[in-house]
């Protein structure tokens, strides 16, 4: 094959690796604007229903640093095809599912078949394309995936929702996974970690994945039982203590799940901080604005999902120019920039009025934040992937992954916390009005909105105290990462 042939390939491959990362950040948010249709139709509590965007939160963010090691040491190629696999028919199941239990299962299922897709994924990426402005590129689509992916769903299950069926934004996946599945042979190449052994550190991956899985559970049931009751402080400590035992293990562990010497780079744990917050504050700001144009402004469905499509044009349309940014001005004022902005954005949105105009409360901030959003994307994935060797392309992955996901379950869980802390204090206050009043839910949405502007102010720090970057030291990785791909090639 020639030289234009390969060229070819590696696109028709980013442009396999962008669906699957798409299908599984769409499936996030996609659930939010069906809720209130799955409730009525499989009976569920309105305490249980948090659990059908829970059960997938937790497999997904428990799971992925799991799913990333396996994709190292078994191949990339081959956790790519088996977690689409699960993916597909998990979904499928979804659809179909028949009562509170099964939807929560299937979508447990479904967020495993997430955490061994994701990580695989991208590290294929990482191998696929040489470090620098071919990498940044494809990273540039990529975010523009995973930024655009949570604004897109809540779109699609509006308008899937409203016209067809609920079941509807499951069975969506299976035959984008089943086309998935066929073209990854001819697309992609195997790769896996070069190492002299393949032991599984099978102590290692128990002890994160359960300690993960609690931590997220623990931050859900806290937002019911109260942070202080002595069932959410056991299972935050029981969290705490599997987490230590997990750094332990590795400490000793000849083929440890997490190389611990990976944080030595100061630059991949000040982006995993970054994409934590990115993660947290994304997720939330969807769900705390899908309820406010719903609850307050008595949207529809599928008005809540149309009026996300500014901000997903935005974060598709910056994030292709950031890594043209990026290549110009280095990783760290980028991704400050986007911090920034994704603040403004935000702050914007605080001023949310009980009576709010589309186009003028909410349109500008839409479309700034997507552009943050764009903006942080992209150099938050290149700065977690920096230095990293290519023996460990699949469990860095896995860990922006995590950071992503984890930060995103319990920025839910947190600032819905905060939100009807508020929304309670405000209705203690002002005799006559309920829970349920636009006033007093407009309230709580506004002040978990601060909260999440505080967070990106903090995330902006993080960037610019810990993050090092400029072009020229990213030309000095690209020369020798391209080297490698030649030899290997």
């Amino acid at each position: 094959m020639g030289i234009s042939g390969k060229a070819e390939r590696r696109w028709s491959a980013l442009a396999l690796i962008v669906t699957a990362q798409f299908m599984v950040i769409l499936d996030v948010a996609i659930v939010n604007v069906a809720l209130p249709s799955i409730k009525s139709d499989l009976g569920f509590s309105q305490t249980n229903l948090q659990w059908v965007i829970s059960a997938y939160a937790i497999l997904f963010g428990g799971a992925l640093l799991l799913g990333g090691r396996l994709a190292d040491l078994l191949g990339r190629r081959r956790l790519f095809i088996a977690g689409l696999a699960l993916f597909a028919a998990s979904s499928l199941l979804c659809g179909l599912a028949w009562s509170e239990a099964s939807l929560i299962g299937f979508r447990a299922v479904q967020g495993l078949g997430g955490a061994l897709l994701a990580p695989a994924a991208l590290s294929l990426l990482m191998t696929t394309f040489a470090e620098g402005r071919e990498r940044n590129l494809a990273l540039g689509i990529y975010g523009a995936a995973s930024g655009s992916g949570a604004a897109a769903g809540v779109l699609l299950g509006g308008v899937l929702t409203s016209y067809l069926h609920w079941s509807w934004i499951f069975f969506i996946n299976v035959p984008v996974g089943v086309a998935a599945i066929a073209l990854t042979p001819f697309l992609l190449q195997e790769s896996r970690a070069e190492v002299a052994h393949r032991h599984f550190d099978l102590p290692g991956a128990a002890s994160i994945t359960a300690g993960l899985m609690l931590l997220v559970y623990a931050t859900t049931r806290a937002t019911s039982d109260g942070w202080g009751s002595p069932t959410t402080l056991s299972l935050f400590g029981g969290a705490a203590a599997l987490v230590l035992a997990f750094v332990a293990i590795e400490l000793r562990s000849s083929s440890p799940l997490l190389p611990l010497r990976i944080f030595r780079l100061r630059t991949l744990t000040a982006a995993n901080a970054a994409m934590a917050i990115v993660g947290g504050v994304a997720f939330s700001e969807f769900f705390l604005l899908t309820l406010y144009l719903q609850d307050v402004l008595h949207y529809s469905p599928v008005e809540s999902g149309v009026s996300f499509l500014g901000f997903a044009l935005a974060v598709v349309i910056v994030s292709n120019i950031a890594q043209v940014v990026v290549g110009r001005f280095g990783v760290r004022p980028t991704l400050t920039a986007g911090l920034l902005t994704s603040a403004a954005s935000v702050a914007w949105l605080t001023r949310l009025p009980l009576d709010g105009h589309y186009f003028w409360d909410l349109f500008p901030g839409f479309v700034l934040g997507g552009a943050g959003m764009g903006l942080s994307f992209v150099p938050v994935t290149i700065a977690s992937l920096m230095g990293v060797e290519r023996s460990d392309a699949g469990v860095a992955s896995g860990l922006i992954n995590t950071s992503r996901q984890v930060g995103g379950a319990i920025g839910i869980a947190l600032v819905s916390a905060v939100a009807a802390t508020s929304t309670g204090n405000y209705v203690n206050a002002h005799t006559g009005v309920t829970l349920s009043s636009g006033a007093a839910l407009d309230h709580g949405f506004r002040t978990g909105l601060y909260v999440l502007t505080g967070l990106l102010v903090f995330g902006a720090l993080i960037a610019v105290t810990l993050i090092k970057s400029a072009p020229a030291e990213v030309e000095g990785v690209i020369r020798d990462e391209q080297a490698l791909l030649e030899e290997a090639a």
